[in-house]
């Protein structure tokens, strides 16, 4: 009992309701460099006495605190605020204590209001002084300086004085100091949060009909791609594909002549993980493809998946990383009824279980020493959470310039947890999300507090394994409408080759290409008539320079009337940036009323406006805005979209 009575003692604060943090810290909240992160909490303690409380945070590998006061904003809820010079791994915590000196001064300034302060008040006030010995130097100085003033005049006024007041807020002791748990804190480079997808194929840039892409091929490519606007050009699985069980077009069970095989059937003789499919190029060839994105301010992103051919050398090397079946044959991958009898999976259970953790770790190193600093991981919910916190962690303690896309069409927590655990950005439904209540729903799900500090959405309108069936007509646009949103609610988004070219093509009642290039080559006319390149890289344009298009939260949904219409609202982080964007989500021609209601932003006089105009990104011309709104129409025929700039 007397135990827990000296606890209660020297921790009489309550610090509660901590935000932003994920699971009470068991998981980092993720951060951009360079932006400041405001922490939020309750803090309080019995009584009427002042309290004072500093925000800390330090690295995780630094013994030494930084520190930011909190300020009060009323209704004990607090808030303080530091700025992360460095991407990597941080901790933060808050510190509470009571602020003795200011308690007493608001007491005497009472009672001398009053008329009943007395000498003996002062005295107690003069008391403190002399136990105030935390402080530098320069603060010790003060407090003394004040203290004798006062012991010789006997004037209260020099207690009273503000520059006293704020060093003794600095020397005086904290013996209730009482510290929040630690919370962790996760700061990435600026394409964390905001990022442009291309996802391309290499063996099938080649200009000439069945010939294997090379390197050279894929590095003529970039012009076209740099051109509509794209900061990150996704690799799909660049490795040596094994023979064995090898698929032929349209997934049969049996290649033909030629066939290339499927390029996520990773391994054979010529190597694994770590090497290049001989028809693409060398490693050399690799690197110059990797240069070549960076002179056009593009980055590579290789897709890391973990499972391998039955020809894979792991298999050879290292065959207790593999299941095998009752009576010794090895156990082809399965996701039923989808059967892979191309592929094998690694067995994260085996008895040298650690030994595949760093092989796999040092194969992600691997490429990040070829210039890589972007993976997209394939399925990773079919593989151990712990390996992938254990991996990403062990990667960015190396480089935290590392980036993770997580790859997981499964259920909603899982995607979620995969997103604490590290991975920096993830897929999400919005594939198949095309009604204006879901797509809503959704959106403001992820914009939502917790998910908004730790989940970065990606939305890919397509991908190799997945033809939506609302694009299987082929509408134009229907193409542009899909982009758009994607390109505009998310500020990560991606797009997969041949989407600019309305590729629609599917196997009959399923969301699949017919004829996919996963099983064949594929040699495509880059400016095929009615492609929407240019449509891309005009609003890629507009996300580039509209710094509200560049994040994900600050989002409001309009309230339209008419269904067949989704309308919305983001803002950069000082608001001096808004866009409205109105997106058509049927082919018929609309005419509507757009309410902008309370809508504000921030002119040169730093101050909030009403919105007085809308400016078209697309066209150039301003229109005011009159009671509230304006009306306005789309064709989706011509351009499903608009998009306009607030003006005040």
């Amino acid at each position: 009992m007397n135990a827990l009575v000296n606890a209660s003692i020297k921790q009489p604060f309550q610090i509660e309701e901590i935000v932003p943090s994920v699971d009470c810290g068991r998981f980092p909240v993720k951060h951009i460099v360079g932006e400041a992160i405001a922490v939020w909490a309750d803090i309080y303690r019995d009584g009427h006495e002042i309290v004072a409380a500093e925000l800390i945070w330090r690295g995780e590998s630094e013994s030494d605190w930084q520190r930011a006061p909190m300020t009060h904003q009323g209704n004990d809820r607090w808030v303080g605020s530091f700025v992360p010079g460095r991407n990597g791994r941080f901790t933060y915590a808050i510190e509470a204590w009571t602020d003795e000196f200011a308690t007493w001064r608001h007491g005497f300034e009472l009672k001398h209001k009053a008329n009943v302060a007395t000498e003996l008040d002062a005295m107690e006030g003069a008391s403190l002084l002399t136990r105030a010995l935390n402080g530098d130097q320069e603060v010790t100085a003060k407090i003394a300086g004040a203290c004798e003033n006062f012991l010789q005049s006997g004037a209260y006024e020099i207690l009273l004085a503000e520059d006293l007041k704020k060093a003794m807020a600095e020397g005086q002791s904290r013996k209730d100091l009482t510290r929040s748990a630690p919370l962790r804190l996760l700061v990435e480079r600026p394409k964390a949060r905001c990022s442009a997808w291309y996802e391309m194929v290499p063996r099938s840039q080649s200009p000439e009909p069945g010939r294997h892409g090379t390197w050279n091929d894929c590095i003529d490519r970039l012009p076209d791609i740099q051109g509509m606007g794209f900061d990150v050009v996704y690799l799909t699985p660049i490795h040596p594909i094994g023979r064995t069980n090898r698929k032929g077009r349209n997934n049969a069970l049996k290649a033909g002549n030629g066939d290339p095989g499927s390029f996520y059937a990773i391994g054979s003789h010529e190597g694994g993980h770590d090497a290049i499919h001989p028809q693409l190029g060398g490693l050399n060839d690799f690197r110059r493809f990797v240069a070549a994105c960076a002179a056009a301010g593009m980055e590579v992103a290789l897709d890391f998946a973990v499972q391998c051919s039955p020809d894979h050398p792991w298999l050879k090397q290292h065959p207790e990383w593999f299941k095998r079946r009752p009576d010794g044959s090895m156990k082809y991958a399965e996701n039923p009824p989808k059967k892979y009898e191309d592929i094998v999976n690694v067995d994260f259970e085996s008895s040298d279980s650690e030994a595949l953790y760093r092989a796999l770790r040092d194969v992600v190193l691997f490429w990040v020493a070829q210039g890589v600093k972007i993976f997209r991981v394939d399925n990773p919910h079919t593989k151990p959470l712990r390996f992938w916190e254990w991996l990403i962690k062990e990667v960015q303690s190396r480089d935290p310039d590392v980036l993770f896309l997580s790859e997981a069409f499964t259920r909603p927590k899982v995607m979620k947890g995969l997103a604490k655990l590290g991975f920096t950005q993830s897929y999400t439904y919005f594939t198949w999300r095309t009604e204006r209540w879901e797509i809503e729903q959704y959106v403001t799900e992820l914009a939502g507090y917790p998910e908004r500090e730790f989940f970065r959405p990606n939305f890919f309108v397509s991908t190799p394994d997945i033809l939506p069936f609302h694009l299987q007509r082929g509408d134009p646009w229907m193409f542009k409408a899909r982009l758009a949103l994607a390109a505009t609610l998310s500020s990560n988004y991606g797009i997969y080759n041949g989407f600019e070219l309305l590729e629609h093509e599917a196997i009959p009642g399923r969301e699949e290409y017919v004829d996919s290039e996963k099983y064949e080559l594929k040699s495509r006319d880059w400016e095929k008539p009615g492609n929407i390149k240019a449509y891309i890289a005009l609003l890629n344009r507009i996300r580039r320079e509209n710094p509200a298009l560049q994040q994900t939260s600050a989002i409001r949904f309009l309230p339209v009337e008419d269904n067949s219409v989704i309308a919305y609202v983001k803002h950069s982080a000082d608001q001096t940036n808004v866009v409205v964007t109105v997106i058509a989500l049927t082919g018929d021609f609309r005419e509507f009323w757009l309410p902008l209601g309370d809508l504000q932003v921030r002119t040169g006089s730093n101050a909030l406006s009403p919105v007085t105009a809308l400016e078209n990104l697309k066209s150039g011309p301003t229109s005011p805005v009159a009671y509230g709104g304006m009306r306005l129409w789309i064709d989706p025929v011509h351009d499903p979209v608009l998009l306009f700039r607030c003006l005040g």
